[in-house]
């Protein structure tokens, strides 16, 4: 299971057998960057499969996690989304009732971003072959057209791996801002999943991100963008240390988390670093356009709990963190999210 999880031990499965063989294509930007997405002739292209255990949670359901998940990750990379294709594997004696809830779920997410369906495929595999239902949704976009002008703020003092929002553009001084409270969505899963009776009733961030970036791409100076998925905040700061070569120092104390949250994690021993999100957006932002980044997202909705919580560092070369304490931990890659089958 920890090969699917999203940490080091599933990087290591992609690196040395995933990109071993299908690896090496000349494109804009490939496989082998490991990053969100991929973009082939300008165009950005995505697939990713949904396996969530329960079906339905608070917050949301499988249905809007797979359109708000491939959509995201277009979005991540600089691509603004324009259709997705879905296949659908469902196990023989599914409740068509719970299918068109989950359609209609589909169809009202996809209806937020203007993103269609428009082709795909379904299979049915026999009774206890499968666990209920599983969505792979793959994803085409386009080159959003506010990302040159962001790039006119993001290139001041800065030498760029590229003008697509990759993991491997973050320098040093560079502030690292999050638009809003982690762990909601792991925890809600996980909350559903063993019927946990949590006093704060915990729903999941599960949400298309479109108007969130956009908004921070008209303030400019943002070089790198990610979605704290699977391994959440932890894995991605890891991911960009490791592609940029550059340390990264985050502040306990500013980064958000809901109290429930909080208290969820510390009962079940789970460090909320490492829980994965699915409506949220951590960005790589030049010091100077840092506070318009920020700005622009506490002004819109899912933004209001934004902030800056913490920098890119040259000082070392791994991910640390200032605790409340006031010493310091280094926060490493996780070897997956604690919490398995969360998307």
């Amino acid at each position: 299971m920890a090969h699917g999880a999203g940490g080091s031990v599933m990087q290591s499965l992609i690196e040395k057998h995933i990109v071993k063989h299908l690896g090496g294509a000349i494109v804009d930007v490939p496989l082998d960057a490991l990053d969100d997405a991929a973009v082939v002739h300008g165009m950005v292209l995505k697939s990713d499969s949904y396996t969530v255990k329960p079906l339905s949670f608070p917050g949301g359901d499988i249905g809007r996690l797979a359109v708000s998940g491939t959509v995201n990750d277009i979005l991540m990379i600089g691509g603004d989304p324009l259709a997705l294709a879905m296949g659908f594997i469902i196990e023989e004696g599914f409740s068509l009732a719970e299918l068109d809830k989950i359609l209609e779920s589909i169809r009202k997410t996809a209806d937020e971003v203007r993103v269609p369906v428009i082709t795909g495929d379904t299979k049915v595999m026999e009774r206890g072959a499968l666990d209920k239902f599983v969505i792979n949704s793959s994803g085409i976009g386009q080159r959003n057209p506010l990302l040159d002008q962001n790039f006119v703020e993001a290139k001041k003092g800065h030498t760029l791996t590229s003008e697509w929002l990759l993991d491997s553009n973050v320098r040093a001084k560079d502030k690292i801002i999050i638009s809003g409270t982690i762990g909601d969505h792991g925890i809600a899963v996980l909350s559903a999943r063993e019927g946990y009776g949590f006093e704060t009733r915990i729903e999941s961030d599960t949400a298309p991100l479109k108007s969130l970036v956009n908004g921070m791409l008209r303030a400019g100076g943002v070089v790198a963008m990610k979605d704290p998925t699977r391994g959440g905040l932890a894995n991605l700061l890891n991911e960009w240390s490791q592609k940029s070569k550059i340390g990264i120092l985050v502040d306990e104390q500013s980064i958000p988390v809901k109290e429930g949250v909080r208290s969820a994690c510390e009962m079940l021993g789970l460090d909320v670093l490492e829980i994965g999100n699915e409506g949220k957006v951590v960005a790589a932002v030049t010091p100077t356009r840092a506070d318009a980044v920020l700005a622009a997202l506490k002004a819109m909705p899912r933004g209001e709990d934004a902030a800056i919580i913490g920098e890119a560092t040259s000082e070392f070369d791994l991910v640390a963190m200032e605790t409340v304490v006031g010493g310091r931990r280094i926060i490493p890659s996780p070897a997956g999210d604690p919490v398995p089958r969360i998307c």
